[in-house]
């Protein structure tokens, strides 16, 4: 099932696409499918479940919903119009639905944190209902958030159906189809893909709107740079990336003696730089998550700043490359934290950086699939446990991490032929199974690992 670069790649709002994004997409869809119900209805009642619930508060996982019951989207989030929203509607406790209705809602009595039941088919469960005025049920769905701003009904989570409906001429479910497909064509994973997303827009459409991404994602690595100040959320982490990007400028000024492993530094700043960003609810672009969100984005300014004779014309190439083992993971896996740990979302952002690097490096495609999976083994087991639930610690520092492990796996590929022991698609196979095995203190509830050892928190 091919999944385009375009649902890997999605413009959004921090501080996390399945606990912030997701929820407000949850909200927007429950807003569209009720105009048959509005006769009677009176008011509106939600609940989070399961990791929505646990971390909900630091994710700003209420007010997103809240946001897309009201009617806004991740892609076109205003901070000033949201702040503008909520707090009509904390005052008047109802939510304008067009058409004159407007339905009671109270946050504080009509949206609750279930922390004891969790929905059955992912962790990452939410309801709503549509009452009247006795409160009886008129209409009522469930919403599972599985990561990458991806929302499933319930009917859609037991039934699923491909993302992309429009046939592509090259259909692979697994990297070892990709593989086949690109000895068999001669041609590059990066060639591939793009004859697929020509199938479902233009060409010029679609190097336009990837190289708009990597834009937004620029834009993002910019605007970590220039901030200074304290991230919101209660646990006082400042930011440093700005910081630690002076400090580089000033050493690239005055020596040409720096120390080998400053480049480390260099990578680890661009990531941090997103990722503070989407810590403090800034816009980002998935990659595959909002908490992965800083590895592509750095990885791919390392090769555009940092790699003699680096070219920008290979922008597309990198990101192309990088969502082809995306959606791979994606359908054969998991890119949710809270279902199977942060190694299905910083390991397979490194994966698909890897990918992309080599790629753009002059990588084979057995080079770029080694690359990958190079960068997602040595992320297996990692566990999801943001302190206080919020996407600042251990995450921003992680990023940087699986930035480098994304820049050293390609350069390890780079070294060999392309043959190694374990394909891709088995490492992918067992982060998943390790995931399903792993205790649920550490996915992504902030019950476990450094949310409980780290005093004060």
């Amino acid at each position: 099932m091919y999944i385009s670069a375009f649902d890997i790649f999605k413009i959004g709002v921090g501080p996390s696409s399945s606990h912030t994004m997701g929820p407000m997409v949850a909200g927007n869809r429950f807003r569209d499918s009720i105009s048959n119900y509005t006769k009677h209805a009176w008011g509106l009642r939600a609940t989070l479940h399961g990791s929505l619930a646990y971390t909900g508060k630091g994710h700003a996982t209420d007010r997103a919903l809240i946001l897309g019951l009201a009617g806004m989207l991740p892609q076109y989030y205003h901070e000033e119009r949201a702040e503008q929203i909520l707090s009509s509607i904390n005052n008047n406790q109802f939510i304008k639905m067009g058409k004159g209705i407007r339905l009671e809602f109270n946050p504080s009595l009509h949206l609750v944190f279930d922390y004891k039941t969790k929905l059955p088919l992912h962790t990452n469960g939410l309801s709503i209902c549509l009452v009247d005025k006795d409160e009886k049920t008129l209409f009522q769905e469930k919403y599972y958030s599985i990561g990458g701003g991806f929302v499933l009904t319930e009917d859609e989570m037991i039934n699923p159906v491909p993302l992309v409906q429009e046939p592509v001429p090259n259909e692979f479910s697994s990297v070892e189809d990709l593989l086949k497909i690109t000895e068999e064509k001669q041609k590059s994973i990066y060639e591939i893909v793009l004859e697929n997303e020509g199938a479902l827009r233009s060409p010029e459409e679609a190097h336009d709107l990837i190289i708009e991404i990597w834009m937004v994602m620029n834009h993002c690595i910019e605007m970590g740079l220039n901030a200074r100040g304290i991230l919101p959320g209660g646990l006082n982490v400042k930011r440093r990336a700005g910081l630690i990007y002076e400090d580089l400028m000033k050493e690239k000024s005055l020596s040409n003696q720096v120390p080998p492993h400053t480049i480390n530094d260099w990578i680890s700043v661009y990531a941090m730089a997103v990722n503070e960003e989407n810590a403090n609810s800034g816009q980002v672009v998935t990659a595959p998550t909002n908490g992965a969100a800083g590895v592509i984005p750095a990885t791919l300014k390392y090769y555009l700043e940092h790699v003699p004779n680096a070219s920008g014309d290979k922008i597309p190439e990198f990101l192309f490359t990088a969502a082809a083992i995306g959606g791979i993971i994606k359908s054969n896996a998991s890119i949710s934290g809270a279902e199977c740990g942060c190694q299905a979302e910083v390991g397979s952002a490194a994966a698909m950086a890897a990918a992309g690097l080599c790629a753009v490096l002059g990588g084979t495609p057995n080079q770029v699939e080694n690359a990958s999976e190079i960068a997602l083994e040595h992320h297996l087991g990692m566990i999801c446990d943001p302190i206080k639930g919020l996407v600042q610690v251990p995450c921003i520092e992680r990023n940087g991490l699986g930035a480098i492990k994304a820049v050293s796996a390609a350069s390890l590929s780079l070294r060999g032929t392309g043959q190694h022991v374990v394909p891709l698609d088995s490492c992918i196979k067992t982060m998943y199974q390790t995931g399903l095995d792993m205790n649920e203190k550490y996915k992504e509830t902030s019950l476990g690992g450094l949310a409980v050892n780290v005093p004060n928190c």
